[in-house]
């Protein structure tokens, strides 16, 4: 029992330390060229599993399953039969998102494919003007999908790798840009005495830029005459406004997950990830997951998780929000970056289904609620 307690209190130092010091290594100096609001696209960031959104910013290392496709695409590779996901959850202010996933291991499992596909957005949203401020009539809705294609190879019996290509769409009412991206992981798994340890390297959404054009962007101009010559009345020209390119919002990640127990039925498994986007500040998260597989050997399986993300940028106490009150207080420990969840399996022969929950607090926006329904055969 003390040789356990020992070596989960050392995993659980070592996690903490891979997580924190490159986050503090990244706040030292007083000016921050962080690009806030530098990307667009930033809908290919939400996730795509109950289990992932539970297990916050720490999941690339453990994801081994069909939301691989979205965490980490070498971790497909560990996946040894056909699996299916669908996820939705309710984000802010009445949008939605929706996201899908295949996986077909080839070569007995040596190689999978997997295809995926994600939506976001809203619809039906009434349309304000100064001269209308009740609404004229019209309404617009916003749409961003992405649909991608992976493939992963195991290596060896403790390395694979994955690359995933994926077509993203960004539609803002008429308007329309069509981007192109990359994703690149690799798993490492290995044992650390009696325990299985997994670490992940993984580069998202690396690709061209999205630039926006459409009807929406239609004005009328006249043309201003030169100084001293009388001006004529004109007709409005028609003309269409040239919008810059916006980089995707490209994700750097570095995860480790320990099996602190693994006996028996029970799995204790300790998680810690390091994120670094382009368009934001540096955030780390730790997360934990206890299983119990096959309950009284009759198929069932449970899981609960929790993990705590630490994001600097939702550190909003220096914020003016005309007197309206928040809970975030700069450098301290916040609900924001709370997340819980769990899931519930049965397995009968080579057929599985699943469901997952996951809750995550954030903050001043509210909370998420996040649903996954699993089928694999």
């Amino acid at each position: 029992m003390k040789k356990l307690l020992l070596s989960t209190l050392c995993a659980g130092a070592l996690l903490t330390a891979i997580a924190v010091v490159p986050a503090a290594a990244q706040n030292q100096g007083t000016q921050s060229n962080t690009a806030f609001g530098g990307a667009s696209g930033e809908f290919l960031l939400l996730g795509a599993s109950a289990r992932g959104l539970a297990l916050g910013g720490a999941y690339a290392a453990l994801a081994t399953d069909v939301s691989s496709l979205y965490y980490n695409p070498a971790g497909l590779a560990q996946l040894s039969r056909p699996e299916g996901m669908l996820s939705t959850f309710n984000y802010v202010d009445s949008t939605n998102y929706v996201w899908g996933g295949l996986a077909l291991p080839l070569a007995g499992g040596a190689r999978v494919v997997g295809f995926s596909l994600g939506s976001f957005g809203f619809s039906d949203q009434p349309i304000y003007t100064l001269e209308a401020p009740e609404g004229d009539g019209r309404t617009y809705s916003v749409r961003e999908t992405f649909l991608q294609v992976t493939g992963a190879q195991n290596f060896s019996d403790r390395f694979s790798a994955g690359i995933s290509v994926k077509l993203i769409n960004d539609r803002l009412g008429t308007a329309r840009a069509t981007a192109f991206a990359l994703d690149f992981g690799t798993s490492f798994h290995a044992m650390a005495g009696s325990r299985p340890i997994r670490a992940s390297f993984v580069i998202q959404n690396l690709g061209s830029n999205l630039r926006h054009d459409g009807a929406d962007l239609d004005v009328g101009t006249q043309r201003t005459p030169p100084l001293g010559v009388i001006a004529v009345p004109q007709e409005p020209q028609p003309a269409r406004l040239r919008t810059s390119g916006w980089t995707l919002p490209v994700l750097f990640r570095v995860g480790l997950a320990v099996d602190v127990l693994s006996q028996g039925m029970n799995r204790v498994t300790v998680l810690g990830e390091f994120d670094q986007p382009n368009n934001n500040k540096p955030t780390a998260g730790g997360g934990l997951e206890y299983a119990l597989t096959n309950v009284g050997n009759s198929g069932f399986s449970l899981a609960f998780r929790g993990s705590y993300t630490l994001s600097p940028d939702n550190q909003v106490n220096d914020i003016n929000f005309n007197g309206l009150p928040t809970a975030e207080k700069s450098g301290s420990f916040t609900s924001d970056g709370l997340a819980v969840g769990g899931g519930l399996s049965y397995a009968r022969g080579h057929a599985r289904l699943g469901f997952d929950y996951g809750y995550r607090n954030m903050g001043t926006l509210g909370g998420t609620n996040f649903l996954s329904f699993t089928v694999g055969w």
